[in-house]
């Protein structure tokens, strides 16, 4: 027997949709499943986005079943309209081997791929090799144009423009879907909610092919209290690289959240009991704090290192008492020449990338949300100069909760 790791995902506010409930929670808990997910590899870095499905994943492999990472590479040529305004960046082979490979080692923090507990596929080993006349008389003559219409990733894309590359997208998740059933045995696909047409449309083709039973699972998106997506940063994604999302930053994000989302996180994306976090979800006021710690360390620790989770830490708790942990804290090292001529607040803001746009940087001084050395800076055309480097360094900080240390030398 299995664990019942279905009301486990269901416990924690995992499941959205299910194309079966009642058989998929059967087959969970009675058999070995071989599952899969899917990624597009249109960036070197997984993003806070892809979290919470590696979450998922982890569960269902801890309780004894098998995943299959699926790598688009073959529809990561094309692009997946869902969720899309505009048409995504075609890849190069090189891009995606390069990709693939950084994919993996982030991956392998949290799925073991060891004596194949755990595979990763690229689909342009068979999606490169389909004759397009003999893929449309043997699969395409399966999909009703008026249903997939139907498709939410389609309607949106309908008004500003969707290319018939685009159009195919379905037809090759749903093949994909095929395919892994018929080399692995695949029986289960797990996606985001907002890719619930494709899984369907997959479902539905490994029925009429192969008359054998699949299922889907959707999983709830990671949004925050607003219902949006969670993830962003002013930099832009919030990636699980640490080239691209320094330990410090990274965990700040989540020691930052909104009150009414931590627990929500702390479910999600921790493997911390579920007693341990009802404990937590008891706290009020400055207390959820605690929470927010924790959230944050439990992350940083998988995310990067548990050295990692513990220095951003300690910098934190510092920075919250009016004081700074060297090393800890983003920095940005500059000549000693810079500052002899002194450097505009607006433009150092910008050099360093606390700011998106200069508007922002005037916004922001005007309404006194920049200090420099914990004295607030109101003036635009205020001069950043030698003189007040203490000890080499300055500390600016946005708002209440964003630092920046800047150095010279």
């Amino acid at each position: 027997m299995f664990s019942n790791v279905f009301e486990t995902l269901k416990e924690r506010g995992f499941i959205e949709q299910a194309t079966n409930e009642e058989k998929i929670k059967d087959i969970l808990s009675n058999e070995k499943v071989t599952f899969y997910i899917g990624f597009d590899p249109t960036a070197d870095s997984l993003h806070v986005g892809h979290f919470l499905t590696i979450m998922a994943t982890a569960h269902l492999q801890r309780a004894g079943h098998k995943p299959i990472i699926l790598v688009g590479g073959g529809t990561g040529m094309i692009g997946d309209p869902t969720d899309r305004t505009d048409m995504r960046k075609m890849l190069s082979k090189e891009d995606v081997i390069y990709n693939v490979g950084k994919f993996k080692k982030q991956l392998s923090k949290f799925i073991d791929f060891e004596n194949d507990n755990a595979i990763i596929v690229d689909n342009s080993e068979w999606l490169s090799n389909l004759n397009y006349i003999e893929f449309l008389r043997d699969y395409g003559v399966h999909f009703s144009v008026n249903r997939m219409l139907t498709a939410d990733c389609y309607k949106t894309r309908l008004e500003r423009g969707l290319s018939f590359l685009e159009f195919n997208y379905i037809l090759m998740q749903s093949y994909d879907f095929l395919e892994l059933n018929r080399r692995f045995n695949c029986s289960l696909q797990l996606g985001g909610r907002d890719q619930w047409s494709n899984i369907i449309f997959g479902v539905d083709l490994i029925r009429r092919i192969e008359n054998k039973e699949a299922y889907g699972l959707t999983l709830s998106l990671l949004t925050t209290s607003d219902n949006k997506k969670m993830g962003k940063t002013q930099k832009g994604a919030l990636w699980l690289d640490p080239e691209k999302v320094s330990p410090y930053e990274f965990f700040q994000y989540w020691r930052n959240i909104d009150d009414d989302i931590v627990i929500k996180c702390l479910k999600l994306l921790t493997f911390l009991p579920m007693q341990e976090i009802n404990e937590l979800e008891k706290l009020e006021g400055n207390e959820i704090n605690k929470a927010k710690e924790i959230l944050a360390f439990e992350i940083t620790k998988m995310v990067h290192t548990e050295k990692d989770a513990q220095d951003a830490l300690d910098a934190s708790r510092s920075l919250f008492s009016n004081g700074i942990l060297a090393g800890s804290v983003p920095e940005t090292t500059f000549s000693n020449l810079d500052f002899k001529d002194g450097i505009n607040i607006i433009e150092l803001l910008q050099k360093i990338q606390l700011v998106p746009s200069k508007s922002e940087a005037r916004r922001l001084i005007q309404q006194k949300g920049i200090k420099i050395n914990d004295k607030v800076i109101d003036d635009i055309n205020f001069n950043v100069t030698q003189d007040l480097f203490s000890d080499n360094y300055i500390l600016i900080q946005k708002g209440k909760k964003t630092f920046h240390k800047i150095t010279i030398e």
